[in-house]
């Protein structure tokens, strides 16, 4: 029977795994700072500050996770962002087409709750 605790190798196979996989949302819509006119405007904030608000939570948090730096005050912008796509921005459509939005979320969410574990900048801290 296995008796090793691999809490900390979960954690950070699941920072790199989503935190990675995230950044592949990101990094592309970092080009759109050049015109962000043409970014959505879902919650009325106008399109810059919403194009910058989904940078932070697709590229500057995910980076944040990605190391293991203040994982749990990362993880918010990132699950909020996920929030926002899920239900707002994917409201009227079939869960499906929300479905990648909410496995992003609900990791996210996992990751605040549980922090980074040993093998990140947080861990090493202690």
């Amino acid at each position: 029977m296995l008796k090793k605790n691999f809490t900390d190798l979960a954690l950070l196979i699941m920072r790199l795994g989503f935190g990675g996989f995230m950044l592949t949302h990101g990094i592309p819509k970092i080009s759109m700072l050049s015109n962000p006119s043409d970014f959505g405007d879902p919650l009325g904030l106008g399109p810059t500050v919403s194009l910058i608000l989904c940078l932070i939570g697709e590229v500057v948090a995910p980076i944040l996770i990605i190391i293991g730096y203040k994982t749990k005050w990362a993880a918010i912008p990132a699950a909020i962002t996920m929030l926002v796509a899920a239900f707002v921005v994917h409201a009227k459509d079939d869960l499906a087409t929300k479905e990648h939005a909410l496995l992003f979320l609900f990791a996210f969410v996992a990751l605040f709750l549980a922090g980074a574990g040993k093998y990140a900048l947080d861990g090493l801290r202690k």
